[in-house]
């Protein structure tokens, strides 16, 4: 870590002991249908790392809304509350979504009262034919190839109270945006936002993404491991898109399995660890929290932000 100046840096040991008395409100079956896929994780891990982070998150909300309240008593006026945003960053195949999906399953089930959605900056990407006329295609994931100023206005809607919001929905399958299809994102007051790009600072904006984050999480690992999980979740694609010929990895899943497998290094090396290195480690910094990961996707340390 290079930011400990700015964190508390706490083992596993520390962090669990915050808040021992919560129960995992899921089952290990559930659990294991919501990780992403190569990622590890268990119903310890819950208890160790996610219901200290939920009980830390509901303390940030608590002075959020107490802050939100005194501004409406200071101008004598009801000011209706806005949504809560989490963001949840990390390079590509470091297990965020997985933290995505589990932070929205416990805190639905530990908030009964609050409606909480969840999306991905994914839906966000420009879609693969426009990556093409902009010759941007070999940098998709950077962040020139996402569609900034819609994701500004999105989050803009959703903190004004804005209902029925229309989003993209990208496919994994076909590793494009599928046309004529949106998600409903319906005045929540729990919004995750999951993806590679939460933390970053657009060129040429009035304002950032992070503006609108009210809690901010990274999660980290060696960028040594985090190739090895990247190549490991190539192969476990391969294996599910045999069959699918609609599936953007069928050829390579039915071709020359060394072929895939340089290409896979390919994109690691030349887009995934450069946009990593460039673009997503700078922003780790900006994090509430760093959820840090070692061998077999085990969190070892977390990072909590001092000021």
């Amino acid at each position: 870590m290079d930011e400990k100046t700015n964190f508390y840096r706490l083992s596993r040991e520390e962090w669990r002991n915050f808040y021992r008395n919560g129960v995992p409100p899921l089952t290990n079956k559930e659990l294991q249908e919501i990780k992403s896929v190569n990622d590890q994780i268990s119903l310890q891990d819950v208890q160790d790392i996610y219901i200290p982070l939920t009980h830390l998150i509901h303390i940030y909300m608590k002075e959020y809304e107490s802050l939100h309240l005194s501004k409406g008593l200071f101008m004598q006026r009801f000011v209706p509350p806005a949504p809560f945003i989490i963001g949840v960053a990390g390079s590509v195949a470091v297990g965020k979504s997985t933290t995505a999906r589990l932070l929205q399953m416990m805190l639905s089930r530990n908030l009964k009262r609050r409606h909480v959605q969840m999306i991905t900056t994914d839906g966000f990407l420009y879609p693969t034919q426009q990556l093409i006329e902009r010759d941007i295609l070999d940098r998709k994931g950077f962040p020139e190839s996402y569609d900034m100023e819609h994701l500004l206005t999105f989050l803009n809607a959703v903190k004004n109270g804005e209902d029925n919001i229309k989003i993209p929905v990208y496919s994994h399958e076909t590793y494009d945006i599928v046309p004529d299809e949106f998600e409903t994102i319906s005045q929540p007051d729990i919004l995750i936002v999951e993806g590679i790009n939460v933390l970053q600072l657009p060129e040429n904006q009035q304002i950032y993404i992070s503006d609108f984050f009210d809690f901010l999480i990274y999660v980290d690992a060696d960028p040594d491991l985090i190739e090895t999980w990247y190549l490991e979740r190539f192969s476990s694609l391969l294996n599910l898109a045999k069959e699918d010929k609609t599936n953007y990895y069928y050829n390579y899943a039915n071709g020359p399995q060394e072929e895939a497998q340089d290409f896979a290094k390919h994109i690691w090396q030349k887009v995934n660890a450069k946009n990593l290195t460039r673009f997503i480690l700078p922003t780790r910094s900006r994090a509430d929290v760093i959820l840090h990961k070692t061998e077999q996707h085990v969190f070892d340390e977390i990072f909590l932000r001092k000021f």
